[in-house]
This record gives C-alpha cells, sequence and structure tokens, in this order.
C-alpha cells in the first residue's frame, strides 16, 4: 500500500488503510483481496450507469484519437456544442446559456459569480446569498460560506463571507407537520426579502435533497413555494443540482421533477456517468444578456484549463443517451425503494424513513448527537464488540457510507430489483 497519497475526508491518524480495488464492473466492485461488493452509493454518486460502462469507454476512446482537449477560450469542438443541446434541451426552456468547469464545486462557484455580478452589470449592489442550514455546496471558499457551518469549514471561518441562514424543511414518511414546516420557512424567506429588496444576490438550495446533509428531503410543494417567492421579490433562485442531476430524483433533474423554472442551475457528478470530471453551469438568457457587452467589466472572467474537455464532454453525451434508453429505470426506482422500506417502517431503531427517486434514506437512532462524524458503531445492536456498520455491510458484500447516522442508498441505475431487495434485507439484518 502506497504512504504517498493524501485521502479526502481521512482523519490521517488512526484510519484503517483505504482498500484496494482493482477493477469495476456494472454494480459491482472487486477488491485486491478477491472480494466483489455491490456499489450501494455509486461511489460518491456518480456512477449512473454502473462502472466500466463499454459505451463511455467507447466514447471515450474514439474521442481520443480525434481530439483530447483544446483551449476553450477562442476555439469551439463538437462533443461540447452537442452536450450542451442534449442538456439544456431537456432543462426548462429558460435555461439556455451553458458554462463548462470541471467539478461541482466549481460550478457552484461560477453561479455565484454570475448571480453577484449580474447586479453589478444591472446597476446594483447585491451581495448576499440566501442559504439553507445543513447544505453543503462544495469544498472551495466561495462553496464553503454557503453551506452549513461545521468541523469541515471551522478551521476556514475567517476567509468565508456572510449569508442568510433559514432552515431546510426536511420531511419524511408520516410527516404531519410538512405543511406547517413549509410555510413557517416561506414567511421567514419573505420577510426577509421585504425588509430588504435590495440585498440579496440570490436563494441556493439542493432542490429536493440534501446530499451531504444527510440526504434530507423536502417535497415538490415547498420548491413551488419557494419558486413563488423568488418570483415575486426579483432575487435570483439558483439550484445545486450537482448529486440530484441526470435521473437522481425520478426526473431528469430535480428542477422539472418540482416543475420549477431556477434562474442558474449547477451540474456534475453524473453528468459523465462517473468516467471524467466536467462541471456545467446553466443560466437563463435574461442573466447571459447582461454579460453581453463589449465593456470589459461586464465580461465574466472565468475560465479552467480543462474547460468543455473534448474527453468530458464525449463520456456525457454518451452517458446522456444511456439515460433516454433507461429512462424507465431511475423513473421507476422510486417504488422499489418505497416497498422495502415498508418492511422496516416498524423497525425499533430507525426513523424519518424517506426516499426520492433513486435515493432512500433513514435514520438510525443510536443515543447520540446527529451529524456527519456519528458514526453508528459501538453499540448499533447494543453489542460493545460491534464494528462499524460499513464494515459490516462491507462483510456481507455492500458499499455503504453512512452519513454520520444516516443510512442511504443511491445504487446504480444497472442494478437489479433483485439486488436492490437483497440490500434492504441485509439492512433488516445488521441495523
Amino acid at each position: 500500500m502506497s504512504n504517498k497519497l493524501w485521502h479526502p475526508f481521512t482523519i490521517i491518524k488512526g484510519s484503517p488503510e483505504p482498500l484496494k480495488v482493482v477493477k469495476g464492473d456494472g454494480a459491482y466492485l472487486e477488491l485486491e483481496d478477491g472480494r466483489k461488493v455491490l456499489d450501494c452509493i455509486s461511489s460518491w454518486w456518480v456512477n449512473l450507469h454502473g462502472h466500466s460502462h463499454s459505451g463511455i469507454a467507447e466514447a471515450i476512446y474514439k474521442q481520443a484519437q480525434q481530439l483530447e482537449h483544446v483551449i476553450f477560450a477562442g476555439f469551439t469542438h463538437d462533443p461540447a456544442e452537442q452536450l450542451a443541446e442534449l442538456i439544456t434541451n431537456k432543462l426548462p426552456k429558460n435555461l439556455n446559456k451553458l458554462f463548462y468547469s470541471d467539478n461541482g464545486s466549481t460550478s457552484v462557484e461560477v453561479a455565484m459569480k454570475m448571480a453577484y455580478q449580474y447586479w453589478k452589470n444591472e446597476g446594483e449592489d447585491r451581495k448576499t446569498f440566501i442559504c439553507f442550514d445543513g447544505a453543503y455546496h462544495g469544498d472551495t471558499l466561495g462553496a464553503m460560506s454557503v453551506g452549513e457551518r461545521s468541523i469541515f469549514t471551522e478551521v476556514f471561518k475567517d476567509w468565508m463571507f456572510d449569508v442568510e441562514v433559514i432552515p431546510f424543511p426536511e420531511t419524511w414518511f408520516d410527516d404531519h407537520e410538512r405543511a406547517s414546516k413549509e410555510d413557517a420557512v416561506i414567511e421567514q424567506l419573505e420577510n426577509l426579502l421585504d425588509e430588504h429588496p435590495d440585498k440579496y444576490a440570490g436563494i441556493l438550495i439542493e432542490p429536493l435533497v440534501q446530499g451531504a446533509g444527510g440526504m434530507r428531503m423536502c417535497s415538490e410543494e415547498f420548491m413551488q413555494k419557494l419558486h413563488w417567492v423568488n418570483r415575486q421579490f426579483d432575487v435570483l433562485l439558483i439550484f445545486d443540482e450537482v448529486m440530484t442531476g441526470f435521473g437522481r430524483t425520478g426526473d431528469y433533474f430535480a428542477c422539472l421533477k418540482a416543475q420549477v423554472e431556477p434562474d442558474i442551475i449547477c451540474l456534475s457528478k453524473g453528468i459523465t456517468g462517473g468516467f471524467m470530471p466536467l462541471g456545467a453551469t446553466i443560466c437563463s438568457d435574461d442573466i447571459y444578456e447582461s454579460f453581453n457587452s463589449s465593456d470589459p467589466n461586464k465580461t465574466l472572467w472565468h475560465g479552467h484549463s480543462y474547460t468543455g474537455n473534448p474527453l468530458g464532454c464525449a463520456a456525457g453525451i454518451a452517458s446522456w443517451k444511456l439515460l433516454e434508453e433507461y429512462e424507465e429505470v431511475f423513473t421507476s426506482m422510486e417504488l422499489i425503494h418505497q416497498k422495502n422500506l415498508e418492511k422496516l417502517g416498524d423497525h425499533p431503531r430507525l426513523e424519518r424513513l424517506r426516499t426520492k427517486g433513486t435515493i432512500a434514506a433513514f435514520d438510525v437512532i443510536n443515543g447520540k448527537e446527529t451529524g456527519y462524524l456519528n458514526t453508528i458503531t459501538q453499540d448499533i445492536n447494543l453489542n460493545p464488540e460491534a464494528k462499524h456498520i460499513n464494515q459490516r455491510f462491507l462483510e456481507k458484500g455492500y458499499l455503504i457510507r453512512p452519513l454520520g447516522n444516516v443510512i442511504y442508498l443511491m445504487p446504480p441505475y444497472c442494478v437489479r430489483e433483485e439486488e436492490l431487495d437483497g440490500i434492504y434485507d441485509a439492512i433488516l439484518e445488521l441495523v
């Protein structure tokens, strides 16, 4: 095992050695010791169609023989243009201008820069963003600023700018207080915008599902209420769909699922089916036109060496075609989750069962403070010698990565129903 690597999100001292993966095939990963494990989380939520899909690999191979990269300032190429057409043609009709980057955090940074400079270009000085508690938008400084303050951001707090934080009205099965929670949040938002109508550059939200915050889910109705406020008070609405995009919520995008038209949408993760780094920020025609000027001060001075990389775009095109081919899979997976979650409904150690599209989640009651660093260990079955729950699942052949006391499933779309059923059987056995 190499000692030259520094792994992400890893407490260095005392952490176990990382597992070496030698091969990926569909929904499975093969480890160096010969074990095969079912990837229940799409490997950090990116592998839409499973590992090593031959169609995407072939598209990258063909593109690499023709054009591997070119500077995207002053040049263009077919893969970038084709992928932009595929994505924007599916999005709400107001979202037509796509700006490429290379990861999710950066797509959010670009969105914030677009929003802030849009108001500057319009002659207004709006600096503050309205965000939601529990949010996670990435690890660059701007993205951290609009996310939940936590151990991940604590050391950098003096570098981050101030934002206005309002509650995220999370909900779950049989939540009888959903409507009242949503109305309270909307009232708080309206009060902020009414008191300071020229202060806020935008409202930034992970639509329908907060990812790293614990797979917290809100309703389509709340998103529609939020959209109504956004239009009434003339403030930009920004959707971070880095995780929720490309089928995860049961439609191609969460904005379509909720029937809402944001002003800016951020994409990454599943855009290439997990093969290549790529990000995109798509804005409305109105925002784009505020930059359409010969004045250098109205130019979006932003770019990356790998902006619009042809290999990434070719992978994105191939992945999109697979999405279209297997649309029925990601639009129907929620029913399979619901069927299985019903089996867990009376479990004494589980609460807040919830699902949205291809994502299912629930909280494990373990008598500890909730949060990312709650590792659901030692007392999972009131057994002081029990191993970490993710280790126990690995021993059964399943890869999960709990978010604190939250266990969630986000499998690739190639998973078979009987395999998904098997994951839930393991949950019943191990939790």
